[in-house]
């Protein structure tokens, strides 16, 4: 099968190529998908930079997150069947003609949804509902701060949040990236370039701050958070585009009960991810079926020009999702 791999170089980003590379076979808890579509995600460019090596027994092939067909079973495989369509979770390989699944990992692609749209899903779907549902515990009614709303995983957690009846606010880099998250559904947009967004936070709140921050920035964004959260909100980190350390003041966090959290899902076990995967199904894909949510597709580009997809995305002019189209 073609596949991409990392072409490592004196350049800190190394390279991408297409190359052929033995077709894997699916162990007795998975299936083989012919993958028509996969995701980009930050992490396969970490990965690509030697700063996130893939997890033990995982694939060194880039890609978290694929759509396709499933053309084989694993021995232990009855939920499944040839010839379903699928998204999948995966720890890797998702660059590629074929790709592996955990079948406890896949998910039915809605009717409405081409395999471009669902190889959106999975690595935004399950992070947003794990960190945002599950770790922050959002109510309705309750406000969230998203950093980086026009993201991937922002344009997921503002629609989420809207269909679960949450206030949103975000954070974006332009006016465009902000008008784009309104139409998407949030309450506030703030053009952070220009804004001081906890200045307009407490005044939006009337100095009451939200419950819940989403935060991919890490950094000095720390202490920022802080001061726009209300009594017994909850911070959780996902990412860490500005850094891993900064300092800390930890009287308001004792002051306001606060908690500050984080996670990280490509290591996490097969029956966490499960999990996850059967909350999606009940209570999140009847909305992809009624248009309610959609995924965002900014840009798709064939599996040879992956290399391409990560200037996109390095860049940060994207809104939405880039896609890899395979076949």
């Amino acid at each position: 099968m073609q596949a991409i791999q990392i072409i490592h170089t004196n350049t800190a980003d190394n390279h991408l190529a297409i190359r052929q590379c033995p077709t894997p076979e699916p162990t007795p808890n998975e299936v083989l998908i012919k993958v028509h579509a996969a995701g980009i995600n930050r992490p396969d460019i970490m990965q690509r930079q030697g700063l996130y090596p893939p997890p033990p027994g995982a694939s060194g092939i880039l890609g978290l997150e694929v759509a396709g067909t499933i053309v084989a079973l694993g021995s232990n495989i009855t939920s499944w069947h040839i010839g379903d369509t699928v998204c999948a979770l995966v720890t890797g390989g998702g660059y590629a003609e074929y790709c592996t699944a955990t079948a406890s990992l896949c998910l039915p692609i809605p009717d409405n949804l081409s395999f471009i749209e669902a190889a959106a899903l999975p690595e935004t779907f399950f992070t947003v509902w794990s960190n945002v549902f599950d770790r922050a515990q959002l109510q309705a009614g309750e406000i969230i701060l998203i950093h980086g709303g026009s993201s991937g995983i922002g344009t997921t957690a503002i629609q989420l949040a809207k269909a679960f009846d949450a206030q949103v606010i975000v954070t974006a880099g332009n006016a465009e990236k902000c008008d784009f998250c309104l139409m998407l559904g949030a309450d506030l947009a703030i053009n952070y370039p220009c804004q001081d967004f906890v200045e307009v936070i407490k005044k939006y709140t009337k100095n009451q701050g939200v419950n819940v921050i989403l935060d991919i920035i890490g950094g000095d964004y720390l202490q920022r958070n802080i001061q726009c959260m209300d009594f017994d909100a909850r911070l959780v980190h996902i990412a860490l585009q500005q850094g891993i350390k900064t300092e800390l003041n930890l009287l308001p966090i004792m002051l306001k009960r606060l908690t500050l959290t984080g996670s990280t899902l490509r290591a996490r076990n097969t029956e966490f991810k499960a999990n996850i995967a059967q909350a999606l199904h009940q209570k999140v894909w009847p909305l992809l079926a009624n248009n309610t949510i959609r995924p965002y597709i900014y840009q798709s580009y064939p599996l040879a020009e992956a290399e391409q997809a990560h200037a996109l995305m390095q860049s940060g002019q994207h809104r939405g999702k880039i896609i890899l189209s395979v076949a």
